[in-house]
This record gives structure tokens, sequence and C-alpha cells, in this order.
């Protein structure tokens, strides 16, 4: 019995041993992990959302801080790493490079300078730090950018939109053209709303109607 109950305590030290050691390593890779140094901002960045998305950016400073779902994204070294405040408070992130970065073409800042965007007019809007952290998740809900003409992008139409901000669809997910059939959508249309009633057209969805601006709240 004795014999057993020792041959029952020697397996248990030799599988937690392991446990412990991969424990150590996992916080000692942690640890090292270098932090990106602080960026001083005088104020609350003003932000601007990229077309054909739901990605802001802060023109404004030379690192590349985007915001995107609620989080603060910032590149740096080859990693990336998230925060839930523009300025502290960094973590690294090890799923890189963040779902969000696909929107991001590598040559924003120029397109943001010279105010086009693949090739059209961009007239685009600097948006109060304040009033984006405030909006942002209705903005995106009601589609808010595409319908305030198009991102600012000349030439791209809004979309015709149903009662929740969803857009009208036809089948294969082309957009609604009239009450009865369906036709070719705006250029780069996307599908993913439910199949509507009639066209009435445009609207900014749902809490931004003769709001103006932004849609403030």
């Amino acid at each position: 019995m004795k014999k057993a109950m020792i041959g029952t305590l020697f397996l248990l030290v030799a599988a937690l041993v392991p446990l412990s050691a991969r424990a150590q390593v996992g916080v000692s890779v942690g640890v090292n992990v270098d932090l990106p140094p602080p960026i001083a901002f005088s104020g609350p960045p003003e932000v601007v959302v990229l077309p054909e998305s739901n990605v802001y950016v802060v023109p404004d400073v030379e690192a590349d801080i985007f915001f995107s779902q609620g989080w603060w994204w910032r590149p740096w070294q080859g990693r990336w790493y998230r925060s839930r405040s523009y300025d502290r408070g960094w973590g690294f992130y090890r799923a890189a490079p963040p779902p969000f970065y696909r929107n991001v073409p590598p040559g924003w800042r120029n397109d943001y300078r010279e105010h086009r965007w693949r090739g059209r007019e961009w007239n685009h809007e600097r948006v109060p730090h304040g009033e984006m952290e405030r909006n942002w998740r209705g903005w995106e809900r009601d589609k808010h950018w595409q319908q305030h003409n198009g991102w600012g992008v000349r030439g791209v139409e809004p979309r015709p939109v149903g009662p929740r901000g969803r857009e009208y669809q036809g089948p294969h997910g082309q957009p609604r053209q009239d009450g009865r059939g369906y036709g070719p959508g705006p250029q780069g249309s996307r599908g993913g709303g439910p199949m509507g009633g009639p066209n009435r057209g445009p609207s900014l969805g749902r809490g931004n109607e003769n709001r103006g601006g932004h849609g403030r709240r």
C-alpha cells in the first residue's frame, strides 16, 4: 500500500513539473516583449475614417494609430499593440496583423494629403475624438459613413438602406433598385443585409435623421 502511494506521488510530481516550467516560459515571454514608446499628444486627436471601411486613422502623428471596433491599434517594430486609450495602456497583440488591417492601403497618408482615393476626389472629414468615441457603434450599425456622401469620395453613391440601417438586397447580394425588380448595384457594392421593401431612397439610418454632420446623439 505504501509503495503504491509513493508511486502515485512520484507520478504527480513528474506531471506537475513540466506544467510549472511551461508557465514560467509563458510569463517570461510576456514580460520580455518591449512596449512602444509613448507619443506626446497636445490633446485628444482628431481622426479620419478610411473610405470603404469603418477604420479610423490619426493623420497628425508620424506613428500609425488606428481605431477599430472599440480598440486603438498601433504597429511597432514588426509587432502589433492595442489599447482602450489612444495614448497609454498598450498591450502586445499576438494574432497579428489584426483583421481590420486588410482594409488599410499602405499609401493612405498620401491619399489623405492629396485628397484622393483610388483616383477619385476625397473630401475627407476630420472627426473630434470624443464624438467618434461616443458614436462609432451607431455609425457602424447604421452605415453612417457609407450613406454620408459615400465616405466623402466623389462618385461613390450612397446605397439605399432599410429601417435598421441595412442595405436592401436582391438575389445574389444585388442591391434592390425598385419595389418590383432588382438591378445591378453601384460598383464595388457588397452584400450582407436582408431583402427589404420598396426603395425609398437613401436614408441616414435610425437616429441620424435631420441631424446633419455626423449624426450626433
